[in-house]
């Protein structure tokens, strides 16, 4: 009996390996097309999760800091087959772009990118993919006067203080703004979540996310460690992102670009590339560990990153559906939304615009990007490789 019980696991975690690998090497297009690969595998052709449950996981991962189609695979691995099913669900949906971006670094090492037409071609994507998530996020974060004003300010606070301290103030100052002008919200939904983490095991995983996030920045200024610097870095990058993997962008420019570690060339180039592989954005931290201190400090950046989104997600599954019938968190949610758009525009400003677009031809290759992207809809993939050709071709008139 037991050794049948071990054998539909390692079934289970195998099929879980095997389908979540499947959609990272396949799902293209960003956190809401993956959103739509993920209904279309796990809910309809395996039925792992019902359409409620589904739902219900993607309005948790909403809630919560960190990159939204990555903590759906996870969740789906844990209600599958528990903590380990969540592990090897996301191992299977990143390591494919992980192994990619790490390549792609290495090999950059070994090349002098400053004056290479087809980087400053991947530099150029970067405008149009970033302003589709704007357009996208205005529109469903900031509907109304006040969450637009709220945009503004934060937009107006990162640029005139451009420091990774000052996007965390202009978040915290948001969601207690939000708390306060939007006190008729309320919500009336009562879904249940259906999971069988228990909840000493959530409570643990919560513990430990703040508990790292407390002292891994102790840790690294009494320390010359490079890698707990490194981890420490995107560990607090991947615990302060809401609104997805786009806004993980300026984090990670203000904690690298302006102290050294690497140039704006080479972080924007990176970025580029990173729209071209399948799977979530967040592994351009393997590509900038990487290009920092070789493939170890990609794994590291990596796990550090993605770690906040995995102890986040096993930590509330089970207190969800009583925590989003919170209309405080609702109420606060919605300023820390509205404040996470500004702070992609004022990444779009800088260091996006002002690194990439120097002149009529440079702006002509946005316009025609932006138009293949946005009105063509052709997948981003092609956008990056036209891209690529463009400054190349460009470099050589």
């Amino acid at each position: 009996m037991n050794s049948n019980h071990k054998n539909n696991r390692l079934y289970l975690l195998l099929e879980i390996l095997m389908v979540s690998t499947k959609l990272g090497l396949t799902s293209f297009g960003g956190p809401i097309a993956h959103l739509g690969y993920f209904h279309e595998e796990y809910v309809r052709r395996k039925k792992w999760i019902d359409d409620q449950n589904y739902a219900d996981l993607v309005a948790l991962s909403q809630f919560l800091p960190g990159p939204a189609s990555s903590q759906v695979g996870i969740g789906i691995g844990v209600m599958r087959a528990g903590v380990l099913g969540g592990i090897v669900s996301f191992i299977g949906f990143t390591l494919p772009s992980v192994i990619v971006l790490i390549l792609f670094a290495s090999l950059l090492q070994d090349i002098d990118i400053k004056n290479s037409g087809w980087i400053h071609g991947l530099k150029l994507v970067a405008v149009p993919i970033v302003a589709q998530a704007i357009l996208g996020m205005v529109k469903n974060l900031t509907p109304d006067l006040k969450r637009k004003a709220l945009a503004l300010f934060a937009m107006m606070a990162t640029l005139i203080w451009q420091t990774t301290f000052t996007q965390i103030a202009v978040i915290l100052i948001s969601s207690i703004v939000g708390y306060f002008l939007y006190q008729d919200n309320e919500n009336n939904d009562k879904t249940t979540l259906i999971t069988n983490i228990s909840k000493k095991i959530s409570i643990f995983c919560l513990a430990l996310f703040f508990l790292l996030l407390v002292l891994l920045p102790l840790f690294s200024s009494f320390t010359s460690s490079i890698w707990i610097s490194i981890f420490d870095s995107f560990y607090r990058a991947g615990s302060m992102v809401f609104g997805g993997g786009h806004v993980v962008l300026p984090l990670l420019e203000r904690e690298f670009v302006p102290t050294g570690w690497l140039s704006k060339e080479t972080f924007l180039a990176g970025y580029g590339v990173t729209q071209a592989v399948p799977g979530p954005l967040f592994t351009f931290a393997a590509y900038l560990g990487t290009i920092m201190v070789g493939f170890r400090g990609g794994i590291i950046a990596t796990i550090a990153i993605f770690l906040p989104a995995f102890l986040l997600i096993i930590g509330t599954l089970p207190f969800w559906s009583s925590m989003r019938r919170s209309s405080k968190l609702r109420r606060a949610l919605l300023g820390i939304n509205a404040a996470v758009v500004g702070i992609l525009i004022s990444a779009f400003f800088n260091p996006i615009w002002i690194s990439s677009v120097f002149s009529i031809f440079d702006l002509l290759i946005v316009a025609i990007l932006f138009s293949m992207l946005v009105i063509i809809k052709l997948p981003p993939w092609i956008i990056v490789l036209v891209g690529a050709i463009s400054g190349e071709i460009l470099s050589r008139i």
